[in-house]
């Protein structure tokens, strides 16, 4: 059976479970979304957004991208902060990037001419590297310099997005986040935390975490 039929009657069974276990999701679904979250990932297939966090069809507006990248003259990102910020009123925008990256990876070797839209896509992360040449050259392997930057990376779209109008000029403007996410565990870490806008520091937030994993 191939992959596409797979899916759709993976779909098929999906609806029924779902409908026989509430039959008003659907009729609910059908009626609009309030989702609080916006979350802005990568495009890697491992790293869905709704599996990792466990949420529910709802709960997250979502737009993805080669090495989650926020950019200010791309109509597609700014089309979709600008509807989850002034239309949806989310109270939270989530940067999540992920160890392993391969879009990381790619910024950190040389530029591949067959593939220039992706070249253009990650021109940022280049530049970012190099603003942080010293730092990254400190580690040997080609896959921790790629991690650490993958964790720049993510501090940066968040100091990208605080910075911009669409975000900054809310009257309640949205608590901007920065999560890393391990391919390795499973597990989320927070990089920066939005929180710390209300009174609640990074050290706050990660005993909170801890609590959680220990429970």
């Amino acid at each position: 059976m191939n992959r596409p039929k797979r899916m759709l009657l993976e779909n098929l069974a999906w609806a029924r479970e779902t409908a026989h276990a509430d039959a008003q999701f659907f009729p609910r679904l059908a009626q609009g979304q309030s989702p609080k979250v916006l979350w802005i990932g990568c495009a890697d297939s491992r790293v869905p957004a709704e599996t990792v966090t466990n949420a529910n069809p709802g709960d997250l507006f979502v737009h993805r991208n080669i090495a989650n990248l926020f950019s200010p003259s791309d109509d597609n990102t700014m089309s979709v902060l600008e509807y989850a910020v002034r239309v949806l009123k989310v109270d939270h925008v989530i940067i999540c990037g992920h160890y392993g990256c391969g879009g990381v990876r790619a910024s950190l070797l040389p530029q591949s001419s067959d593939l220039p839209h992706v070249n253009r896509r990650i021109a940022p992360l280049c530049a970012l590297g190099e603003r942080h040449r010293d730092e990254l050259d400190a580690h040997a392997e080609l896959d921790a310099r790629a991690n650490r930057l993958a964790e720049l990376n993510v501090l940066e779209q968040v100091r990208l997005l605080q910075q911009h109008a669409v975000v900054r000029d809310r009257e309640a403007p949205p608590l901007v986040h920065g999560w890393i996410f391990g391919l390795h565990d499973g597990l989320i870490n927070v990089l920066a935390c939005g929180y710390e806008a209300e009174g609640i520091t990074q050290d706050d937030r990660r005993m909170q975490v801890a609590s959680l994993q220990a429970a």
